[in-house]
Formats: structure tokens, C-alpha cells, sequence
């Protein structure tokens, strides 16, 4: 049983109408094997994802006079898949989340963006349920928080650049991405892709398009190519 209660005092939102809260944890799959659950959570996620967009550009704007342009990098970094997903990781969202028995079996990026899409969705319910505010907070207290870790880190960087400029410092060689396997059904293609220095891989990593593959292998290539 999902303690809904429970995780309302872990956000801090006291919910008027909790049906919110738990239609931001329904994925569209659990539908099919249970007729007592009527929508799912992607209307909330499109409704949260502007919002989420709306503070983070708000924040940015009144705290850093830099160009726009770094500005945009900046936003981008913090509201990414990743980010997001690691911040639901934090809270515990797993633990609530309503799928089918076989997308409960998901793991790597389908299960990330799996709870990003839950973590816009509460965004969502608490703009509903709470206002614009409430949704302000609960975005300050759990993303906003990690921007000078982004900053420091330059997270923000596009990992294939920065790949690529190491490889060449290092040795003269510029990465090439190949893909390593399809899988998925035609409508959601899951793209795993490797990235290699001649023959050698040092990294690989998977998405719905081949180009966020690419993004996710240099990414995990970052981390042990130094």
C-alpha cells in the first residue's frame, strides 16, 4: 500500500485534493491491466514542465546577469532528464510510482524518465492544488538547490564537446558513436550507443534518439576517461 501521506509531509504540501498527487505517479501502462484508474500522469507532467521551465528561467534571470545563452545552457543542465530523475530518486518517488508489471521492469533511461516525467507531474498537481507558489517552493527546495554544483562542476557543458576536446588534448583522436543495439517497439525505440577512440570503446549509453544516446555515452565515458 502507497502511503500518500506519508509523502505529502515529505514534500511539505498538505494536498486539498490528494486524487492529484496520486495521478502524477500513474504511468500511461497501468491503465491497460487497471480499469479502476481513469487517467494518467502526462497531462500533469505538461502542465509541470511549464511550470518547472517558468521557475527555473525566473530564478536564473533575477539571480545572474549573464547573456542569455549561458543562461539557456545553465536551464538546460538543471532541468534535464537526469537531474530531474535524480531528484525524484531523493524524495523516494519510486516507491510510489503505478506502472504495468512490465514497465516495472524497466531500468537505465526508460526508468528515468519514467519518474522526471512523475517529478513534472507533482509540480503539476501542486500548482493545481496548491498554486503557483507552493510549486515555486517545492522546485527551490529540491532542483534549484543543485545549480551551483552545475556551475562549479560545468555540468552544463555539452558532454560530446567536452569528450572531444580531451580526446585531442590527450590523443589526437576524435570520438566516434556507433549503435550497438535497437530495441522497443517502433513507436518508443530504445537507441544503445558506444563511443570509441579507434576500436577502443570507453563508453556507451542509451535513449530514444540516437542523439540523446550519443549525449549519454560521452557522458558515462567522462567518468572513467580522464
Amino acid at each position: 500500500m502507497k502511503d500518500f501521506k506519508a509523502l505529502q509531509k515529505k514534500i511539505g504540501t498538505d494536498f486539498k485534493d490528494e486524487q492529484l498527487l496520486i495521478t502524477a505517479f500513474v504511468h500511461r501502462s497501468y491503465l491497460n491491466e487497471n480499469s479502476d484508474f481513469k487517467e494518467h500522469n502526462e497531462r500533469l507532467e505538461f502542465l509541470g514542465d511549464a511550470v518547472l521551465e517558468l521557475v527555473s528561467t525566473d530564478y536564473l534571470y533575477q539571480n545572474y546577469p549573464n547573456p542569455e545563452g549561458e543562461l539557456t545552457s545553465w536551464r538546460s543542465a538543471l532541468v534535464k532528464t537526469e537531474t530531474i530523475s535524480d531528484a525524484a530518486k531523493s524524495l523516494g518517488f519510486e516507491d510510489y510510482l503505478f506502472m504495468s508489471r512490465g514497465e516495472s521492469k524497466s531500468k537505465g533511461r526508460a526508468r528515468q524518465l519514467i519518474l522526471a516525467n512523475s517529478f513534472e507531474a507533482v509540480i503539476g498537481a501542486i500548482y493545481l492544488d496548491q498554486g503557483y507558489d507552493a510549486a515555486k517552493e517545492f522546485i527551490s527546495k529540491n532542483l534549484l538547490k543543485i545549480l551551483p554544483e552545475i556551475l562549479e562542476k560545468k555540468l552544463y557543458v555539452d558532454p560530446k564537446s567536452q569528450l572531444q576536446e580531451l580526446a585531442q588534448r590527450k590523443e589526437s583522436i576524435t570520438p566516434k558513436y556507433e549503435v550497438l543495439e535497437e530495441s522497443g517497439p517502433d513507436h518508443a525505440r530504445i537507441f544503445k550507443i558506444g563511443v570509441f577512440l579507434e576500436k577502443r570503446k570507453i563508453g556507451e549509453g542509451e535513449g530514444m534518439s540516437k542523439q540523446l544516446a550519443q549525449q549519454n555515452a560521452a557522458e558515462n565515458a567522462l567518468k572513467s576517461y580522464k
